[in-house]
């Protein structure tokens, strides 16, 4: 089976939905189809199921641009996100343009045709099917494993290792005593969602602390304008709010870290018991945003401390025991379910494999293109969204640009465009962050530059204005 489309997505997730929709909105015209690998779409909103599952941004802007979000939660669970991902794609119409189970395999571009030749897996058999934009949507996480640690002893260990991206839905953990391995996004979401539906007790068994802030569930100002303003003029109000908001506290962390770290801090002395060791347990040994500063709402995670259900023990593994788990301090912490939330494997463009006229691409040897092209690689984006801020903000101007990118395409005869660098760009890091997920795979990922549009600004307020109303024509894009 051999077909072709205009522009193939890649990805049924918040990502691919939102390209396919604003497609849709301003290329009515154009061909389309979303390749999704598994059998339903949502991405990781379909995907995690554990306890808790919820946003670590707020919703309002988390949603898209062009789509109200109409829930009350400002930190909303995942079945509520999963839900307005697939109204978008049936108000789209894009569930007709989905192909499940289809595996992208590799990516074939021929300069002479101007066309991309991608190999799917689909039900055990190979396919072709041929594009002239290839989008990819895949995120850039790994679908089928997550990063897990082997620790010492784990063999002797007689309950329950669980990860939380593959969560078992029959596991019972009414009355268990839980040890949750990691202080990141998922481990502040799954100790007090634990702790609060049956667990005998819940501990978050850290190596070193993260930044965590209380954010309000609901967003007042939110209800507030919704009162008074149309709907879409008071989502976009309140979506312009929690951007400002969100930059400035960015910013603040990076040009006074001190004054972010004595903040942060007093909030959460404030939550926690009297006496208690905030330092020990709530105070990182670097700077507010060197690594994402995790969100709880309504300070669930500091209320589960005190009403003693939950704790955060900041120690090392020394070693599995077959009744749990014992520390480098000597401390022995007995569970009948250990989570190992441990972390995200990275994974650029779902492991797709690319070429360019015969000349296979070398990932690390690119150069990424204001965050969503690579430097010699024609007719082809990718979306991945902020480490700073919301996910979706980066991704609607990605979809902007290529749209955009499209018209001029159109407008002036052109069959392709491709991002080249000046020799004179130095080289940098893709991600400038110091998470693990991030580090273990910088080696793999293509580089940006030094200057722009080689360089990634992390700055939704300066990316409105390079990539939603910059010129197409830049000069580092070569057409044909």
């Amino acid at each position: 089976m051999s077909d072709h489309v205009d522009v193939l997505i890649i990805g049924a997730g918040l990502s691919g939905i939102g390209a396919a929709a604003q497609l849709t909105r301003e290329h009515p015209g154009k061909s389309y189809a979303v390749l999704e690998r598994r059998a339903a779409s949502g991405g990781t909103w379909d995907l995690f199921r554990y306890p808790g599952i919820r946003s670590d941004s707020d919703m309002f802007t988390l949603g898209y641009r062009f789509k109200p979000w109409r829930g009350d939660k400002a930190l909303a669970d995942g079945p509520s996100i999963l839900r307005y991902v697939r109204e978008t794609a049936r108000e789209y119409g894009i569930d007709e343009h989905i192909r499940y189970g289809y595996d992208a395999r590799a990516a074939s571009w021929d300069s002479e045709s101007a066309t991309w030749t991608v190999t799917v897996e689909h039900d055990g058999a190979s396919h072709e099917i041929t594009c002239s934009f290839l989008w990819a949507t895949t995120g850039y996480y790994d679908y089928e494993q997550g990063y897990r640690p082997e620790f010492p002893g784990e063999s002797s260990y007689g309950g329950q290792l669980v990860h939380p991206q593959h969560w078992p839905e029959d596991l019972d953990h009414t009355g268990k005593r839980i040890v949750v391995i990691g202080s990141g996004a998922t481990a502040v979401t799954l100790v007090p969602a634990l702790a609060d539906s049956g667990a005998a007790h819940v501990t978050m068994l850290q190596r070193s602390p993260t930044y965590i802030l209380s954010l309000p569930a609901e967003d007042k100002v939110a209800q507030g304008l919704r009162k008074v303003l149309p709907e879409r003029l008071a989502y976009a109000a309140t979506r312009w709010k929690n951007v400002g908001v969100s930059t400035g506290l960015f910013q603040l962390s990076r040009r006074r870290p001190a004054t972010m770290r004595g903040f942060i801090r007093k909030e959460n002395a404030k939550r926690l018991p009297e006496g208690y060791d905030v330092d020990t347990h709530f105070r990182p040994a670097y700077d507010p945003w060197d690594q994402r500063l995790c969100l709880v709402p309504d300070g669930d995670l500091f209320r589960v401390i005190r009403e003693g259900t939950a704790e955060v023990v900041t120690d090392t593994i020394d070693t599995f025991t077959e009744r749990g788990l014992r520390l480098a301090s000597g401390r022995e912490l007995e569970a009948d379910i250990v989570v190992t939330a441990t972390g995200l494997t990275l994974k650029a463009f779902g492991g797709m494999a690319f070429d360019v006229d015969g000349r296979k691409v070398e990932l690390p040897e690119t150069m990424a293109y204001k965050a969503l092209m690579l430097s010699g690689v024609p007719n082809f984006a990718y979306t991945v969204g902020y480490t700073n801020a919301s996910w979706t903000l980066k991704a609607d101007l990605v979809a902007d640009y290529v749209c955009r990118l499209l018209s001029h395409l159109d407008e002036h005869g052109l069959r392709s465009a491709v991002p080249v660098p000046d020799p004179s760009v130095g080289e940098q890091p893709f991600m400038d962050f110091a998470a693990g997920y991030v580090l273990r795979a910088l080696d793999t990922l293509p580089k940006q530059g030094d200057v722009e549009p080689w360089k990634l600004k992390q700055n939704y307020f300066h990316d409105m204005r390079t990539i939603r109303r910059g010129p197409i024509d830049d000069g580092a894009l070569a057409f044909r």
